[in-house]
């Protein structure tokens, strides 16, 4: 199932980028990403045009991308820790673990930006879950990343924990230190990603298949 969403998210990006002209787009991320104030100030929403009790970008959303630099950086770290966490889930259970990841990471960045009228899209709140649940799923797993160098590619081999463990510090930094009075909205999700990440340390057990865990 890794594959298969990596492959939907794709194809829902190639999608929103030739099917779709600009104008087109712009109003799709704002129907379907996830709009902080269209749910905590109901009346700016009806003002501002939004269909009223729709909940759909809470499950849409996680499949939108805004860019192609977006869109690989999610789809390579869901190929790097996907699979892994799914061979001790099963592929349905993989599935409703990333929803779930997906959904309590908004349910977050809606916390914590309570008025934003910016939309945000992206699998990366349910691949922030994923990436919980490998860091206690395999502690000792080491991951090979590879770095440009003047045009050659450059291999090396790290832990998976100091992988995480540095992409967390950098959220948490992120997040952290975004001055509102400098920008009143947030455009990245930095506490959407942080809840992803805690959800998938916390939730990730009750997805665990039995037989594959013996």
């Amino acid at each position: 199932m890794t594959w298969t969403l990596i492959g939907l998210n794709t194809a829902v990006f190639l999608g929103t980028q030739f099917l779709l002209d600009e104008p087109q787009r712009n109003v799709f991320f704002q129907l379907y990403g996830l709009v902080p104030g269209r749910y905590t100030h109901p009346d700016w929403a009806a003002l501002a045009g939004f269909p009223p009790n729709d909940f759909s970008p809470f499950l849409v959303s996680l499949f939108v991308h805004s860019s192609w630099l977006h869109l690989v950086l999610n789809m390579w770290l869901l190929w790097i820790f996907g699979d892994n966490v799914e061979d001790r889930m099963g592929g349905a259970r993989f599935v409703a673990f990333y929803i779930a990841c997906g959904l309590l990471a908004s349910a977050m960045h809606i916390v914590f930006n309570a008025s934003s009228a910016i939309p945000t899209v992206g699998a990366s709140g349910a691949i922030a879950g994923i990436m919980g649940a490998f860091y206690f799923l395999y502690p000792n797993a080491r991951i090979v990343l590879w770095f440009p160098i003047f045009l050659l590619p450059l291999f090396a081999e790290i832990p998976a924990i100091a992988f995480v463990g540095l992409w967390v510090i950098i959220q948490l930094y992120k997040a952290t230190t975004f001055d509102p009075m400098a920008q009143p909205y947030a455009d990245v999700a930095w506490w959407g990603h942080i809840g992803g990440f805690v959800a998938g340390m916390l939730l990730h057990r009750l997805f665990l298949s039995a037989e594959r865990n013996r």
